[in-house]
């Protein structure tokens, strides 16, 4: 859960890509606020679940793309 709240804090805390953003190919994001909102909550109700392992990898992803954009 640590690094749940870490990756939460760090989006909290940085500007944000204007959308629409290419995370993978094939995988646009619209809209990014929503993004994140919705993979925060998914995180947030069963962090440890096996189902949110993709979850918690498009986050890192997603941070790693904005950090080389810096």
């Amino acid at each position: 859960m640590q690094e749940v709240n870490e990756l939460e804090e760090w989006f909290k805390n940085v500007e944000l890509p204007t959308p629409p953003v290419l995370l993978f190919p094939g995988t646009e994001i619209a809209d990014v606020n929503k993004f994140l909102e919705v993979q925060f909550i998914s995180l947030r109700a069963n962090p440890d679940s096996k189902t949110n392992v993709p979850v918690l990898y498009r986050l890192k992803a997603f941070k790693l793309l904005i950090e080389s954009n810096l």
